[in-house]
């Protein structure tokens, strides 16, 4: 299960959540709800950078919208615990063309 590798304080925020989510059970809920609404998300690392108690990777999202595919590229920056779980992680993307294929699919 995803939020497994996440201590129980971990902070997480993404373009849907600037201010961010705080605390295992809430990022459970915010996982649950992001991925049951968008099961068929394909993420492949591009590249991942070491860095002194974490990584920041970078990525490719090929997210279906409809019969089309919206592709984003974004960085994910990711700080560790002792135990080696995600005590922090910041998502950052511009998500504007999926938000735009999202309109255009709904008008549609």
């Amino acid at each position: 299960m995803l939020a497994s590798f996440y201590s129980d304080d971990a902070l997480y925020l993404d373009p849907a959540v600037p201010h961010g989510i705080a605390g295992k059970p809430a990022l459970l809920t915010y996982f649950k709800k992001l991925l049951g609404y968008n099961p068929a998300w394909v993420w492949s690392q591009i590249e991942g950078i070491p860095l002194e108690d974490g990584f920041l990777n970078k990525w490719r999202a090929e997210i279906p919208v409809g019969s089309d595919i919206v592709t984003a590229i974004g960085v994910c920056f990711v700080q560790l615990d002792d135990a080696g779980k995600i005590r922090r992680n910041e998502v950052y993307f511009d998500r504007s063309a999926l938000l735009a294929e999202i309109a255009r699919q709904h008008a549609a």
